[in-house]
């Protein structure tokens, strides 16, 4: 396939088997005439070692597809799959440690610990995972996201984009299988955010890493390997390393 070519209901890079798998994934809120459907049958694997956007109108299912993949939500029918395995009925404890050895998550918001400093935070999945704490490692990611002279500041000596690049260094020290994000560049600078996704790049290039990110800019979408389209919790439209201008033309023509 050629850059930017539309892919079907599922796509896989090479023989990579895909490193999450929802399998006509349903999720609804609500009963009776309140009822809405986020997401209404939604098949996709997301392959081991690529990086895919999720990009669509507001209330079209994003964060309800990234939510159900990494096992923060339950889904209402369907399967989801982890790794190959089946996460759709596991209880919280299983799916509590998967959220500690096996994925990682950057939001919108930074849930920080307030009474920590950078350093502290980022450590802590490590150690809630209790896996031993390299101080090394920690300042490295520090360093990446560019706050090496902030390691001993607390969050509210930190402003917004410097607190969100805390929380993607947290996300990335423990090496997760899946790298959920959420918006991992709104709250940042240009700067902050070309240097943040050339950093999401390297994971994926160098070390293989997953990353499922939802966005609604169109820069940071043509960075990431494909790039999937939602509109009323279903995929419309899918592409390959397509460039920023067509990602915007696509997301307009859903949004018009």
């Amino acid at each position: 396939m050629t850059e930017g070519q539309t892919i079907g209901r599922a796509w896989h890079a090479g023989p990579a088997a895909p490193a999450v798998e929802l399998r006509e994934v349903s999720r609804e809120y609500g009963r009776g005439d309140a009822k809405v459907r986020a997401l209404d049958g939604v098949s996709i694997g997301f392959p081991a070692g690529s990086w895919t956007a999720v990009m669509g109108p507001s209330g079209s299912g994003k964060s309800t597809l990234l939510h159900c993949a990494a096992g923060l939500e339950k889904a209402s029918g369907g399967r989801v799959l982890l790794r190959g395995q089946d996460i759709t009925s596991a209880p919280d404890s299983a799916l509590t440690a998967l959220r500690r050895h096996t994925v990682g998550f950057v939001f919108q918001t930074f849930n920080l610990v307030g009474s920590l400093t950078a350093e502290q935070n980022v450590a802590l999945p490590l150690k809630l995972a209790r896996r031993t704490v390299s101080r090394q490692a920690v300042r490295e990611v520090l360093e990446a996201v560019g706050l090496a002279d902030r390691l001993r500041h607390r969050p509210r000596e930190l402003s917004g984009g410097q607190q969100q690049r805390v929380a993607i260094a947290r996300a990335m020290v423990t090496r997760p299988a899946v790298l959920f994000a959420d918006e991992p560049t709104g709250a940042l600078d240009s700067a902050s955010a070309r240097t943040v996704l050339q950093l999401l790049r390297t994971m994926v290039d160098s070390a293989g890493q997953t990353i499922v990110m939802v966005t609604h800019d169109p820069a940071a979408a043509a960075r990431a390997d494909a790039v999937v389209f939602l509109s009323d919790g279903r995929i419309v439209d899918q592409a390959l390393r397509p460039s920023a201008r067509e990602v915007a033309d696509r997301l307009a023509r859903l949004e018009g």
